[in-house]
């Protein structure tokens, strides 16, 4: 996430960017172990934005499921697996995969008692970004419709979310994009992505 909090302090943001052990805890477990250490760190009267990759995001709506932040303002997620992603359902069982993913991966099925599945629509203001480009082929073959290589577009949409953009680019890189990181400012500062075909072409 680097290259994406350097593009957030040049605008203007005080980013807190901290690690958590993901591979080791439920996602009930991870949420308060990722999220509230990393609230610490902000000003007791500061506003609050949150700009989440995958599994972060799902680790947001539970925290947020559980925790009300009146200094909330807005949340940009990326290739969130919101309701669930087809590459657990097909792999969970493979041996190593638990060893790679942890036990929070193994939560990200798409079955309806999935946390993804369970945790309801969006109470808050959130914009998501899906990419539409792989580098993992044998992945996206399990993966029905558009997809990062990780995620299907249509799985990162999540009920109450205010804005929806798709681009193309692949889930493992996309926080470093040049238009990523521009529309996720966008949304920050504006509440809204910009149109695709406002957008400069992005070398």
């Amino acid at each position: 996430m680097s290259t994406l909090e350097q593009a957030l302090q040049q605008t203007g943001y005080d980013t807190v960017n901290i690690g958590y052990p993901s591979r080791d805890y439920p996602i009930e477990i991870l949420a308060p172990l990722a999220i509230e250490p990393a609230l610490k760190k902000c000003p007791s009267n500061s506003d609050i934005y949150f700009v989440t990759h995958s599994l972060g995001g799902i680790l947001v709506r539970q925290y947020l499921s559980a925790n009300t932040l009146p200094q909330l303002k807005r949340v940009v997620m990326l290739g969130p697996p919101n309701q669930g992603s087809e590459t657990v359902d097909k792999l969970a069982g493979v041996p190593g995969f638990k060893w790679l993913n942890g036990c929070a991966g193994l939560q990200l099925g798409t079955d309806a008692a999935s946390p993804p599945n369970t945790l309801g629509p969006a109470n808050f203001d959130v914009g998501i970004i899906a990419g539409d480009k792989t580098i993992n082929f044998i992945l996206s073959g399990l993966i029905p419709g558009a997809d990062d290589g990780k995620v299907s577009v249509s799985s990162t949409k999540l009920q109450g979310m205010n804005d929806h953009i798709q681009l193309p680019t692949t889930h493992t890189f996309m926080m470093s994009n040049k238009t990523v990181i521009k529309q996720t400012i966008n949304y920050l500062q504006y509440g809204y992505f910009t149109p695709l075909n406002e957008q400069p072409a992005n070398h």
